[in-house]
This record gives C-alpha cells, structure tokens and sequence, in this order.
C-alpha cells in the first residue's frame, strides 16, 4: 500500500501534509489486513475529501430528480416521460445523465418494470398501470463527480405479494447498512442482504451487483449480496460504493432481451425489485450520501 513514499514527503491523499502524519498508520493497518490474506483498497478507491465534497453535489442532484419523479409519477404515465423528466431536471441543474450514451445505451434513465431486473428501457409503450411496481434508477455526473440511486414505486392498487417485495427488498439494504463500518468487511454487509432476502422466501440475484462510484460510473469494487461475513474487500474510510441488492420472489435465474442486450428479466416471469443508495465509509461508520 505505501510504495515508495517515504516518511517525510506529502501524502499521497494530496491533503499537503507529510505522509508519516498523515496516512502512514493507515495504510501500515491496511497491510496486516493484507498479510492476513484479506482483499484491501488500492489508494485510488479511496477518496479524498475534497472528492467526497463534489461527489455530495452531484448526488443533490440526483436526489433532487428521484424526489420529483416520487411526487409526480402516475398510473397511465409512459416510461418515456419519466426519461424526459430525468433529462431536463438534470441538465437543468447543470448535470448530465450519466447513463446517457454509457457503453451505447441510449436513454437517462433505466425504467425496470415488474419481472424486469434492472436496465428496462424508457419507451411511449410501456405505460404504467395499476397494480405494477417500477424502479427508477437514475445516475448523475456533475462536474466529472458521478451519483448513482435508485427507488421503487407502487402504482395504483398493488398487490400484497408485490408490496411485500418491494418492503423487504429496502429492509435488505438497511440491513446491510447496518453492516457498513470501517475495519469490517464487504462480504459483512452482503451477508446481512442475503439472510434477510432469503428468510422472507426471496432470492438475490447473483451475476449484477453494486459497485464503487464516485470519479466513474463504475468503480472498484464490484458489489455482491450472495457473500459471507468477513470476507470481500476490507472497508475503510474514504471508500463510495453502492448498495442495490435485486430481489427476485421466485427464482435466482436472469436472462438479458436478446434484441438489445441491456434489459434484464426474471427467467420465470415473476416480479424483481430493487432500491440502490450510495453510502459512504466514515471514520466511526457510515453515511448515506445518496437514495
């Protein structure tokens, strides 16, 4: 972790001051962890200060846009207007949609609906209707900071089986929060996910997690909610990642739409729901940054 900085040079967290006041003992505690045979942080997943600072603004934003779409969506309202919604507010506030042109898909903002797992398509023909859930999954850059969050939505009368889902799939990420410490362990908070997803009769999918954010829309590390307690990447302060479990009512299996390579599905038809906030790892714990 320390290279060849020596003791007295400035510290590679750019903070100015020398490294043996500033990180050296961090990064000395970090090493054991490696030694230990623990996965630890390279520096560059670590932010800075200043960083965290630009990152909270370009979370304002997307927090702004999730909140808007909360008050206004409707039953009878097309997924393409909330795409346009996503858009202007963004742009507006001086942002820009970071799934927009990300890897070629073409849209601001991902509208997953009912089996759908993540990444559906804004489109005129999906209109929303009573008794469907919905995520929103929305994702900002600012001034080169990335945000990244995502909320579910009840429309009109849903069914109890449904809004069960959608309860215990926001339960799941506050139980993994719970597990956000610094010194701990990723594999602390997937295992929390799990037991709560699987204990309520649901199943976690596998191949998509969370991730880190921050400088790119997509960071080390990658994010699982299939993990075992003490194991995956050491936590530590400074570190900005993602907690979105997808929580399938029947099986784990997912398959993506052939004909555009991006939408996910449940392989047996039933509902998926997921809630994404950014958290990140303090000094004495956590702190949401973005929902």
């Amino acid at each position: 972790m320390t290279g060849k900085i020596g003791r007295n040079d400035p510290c590679w967290c750019g903070s100015g001051r020398k490294y043996k006041g500033c990180h050296e003992a961090f990064d000395q505690k970090i090493a054991r962890f490696a030694e230990q045979g623990h996965v630890v942080p390279r520096h560059d997943i670590i932010k800075t200060p200043a960083q965290i600072a630009g990152i909270k603004e370009s979370c304002k934003i997307n927090i702004a846009v999730l909140d808007y779409i909360e008050e206004h969506i409707h039953e009878g309202m097309n997924t393409a207007e909330i795409d346009q919604i996503v858009y202007d507010m963004t742009t507006k506030m001086g942002g820009i949609p970071a799934p927009l042109n990300y890897k070629g898909y073409p849209y601001s903002v991902c509208t997953s609906v009912n089996d759908q797992v993540c990444h559906g398509f804004p489109s005129k023909d999906v209109v929303l209707q009573s008794g469907d859930i919905i995520n929103v999954d929305c994702s900002t850059i600012l001034n080169g900071y990335f945000s990244d969050s995502s909320r579910m939505f009840c429309i009109g009368e849903v069914s109890l089986e449904k809004k069960k889902l959608v309860e215990v799939t926001k339960e799941c990420v506050q139980k993994g929060l719970e597990q956000v410490k610094p010194w701990g362990f990723l594999g602390d908070m997937g295992q929390a996910v799990h037991d709560h997803a699987y204990a309520n009769g649901y199943t976690v999918v596998r191949e998509i997690g969370g991730h880190g954010v921050g400088l790119a829309f997509h960071e080390d590390p990658w994010v699982g909610y299939n993990s075992k307690r003490g194991t995956q990447m050491l936590l530590v302060p400074g570190m900005i990642f993602t907690i979105e479990p997808m929580v399938n009512m029947g099986g784990v299996g997912i398959y993506v739409d052939d004909e555009n390579d991006w939408e996910v599905y449940t392989d047996d038809g039933k509902p998926s729901a997921q809630w994404e906030i950014m958290v990140l790892v303090t000094e004495d714990g956590h702190e949401v940054l973005c929902w």
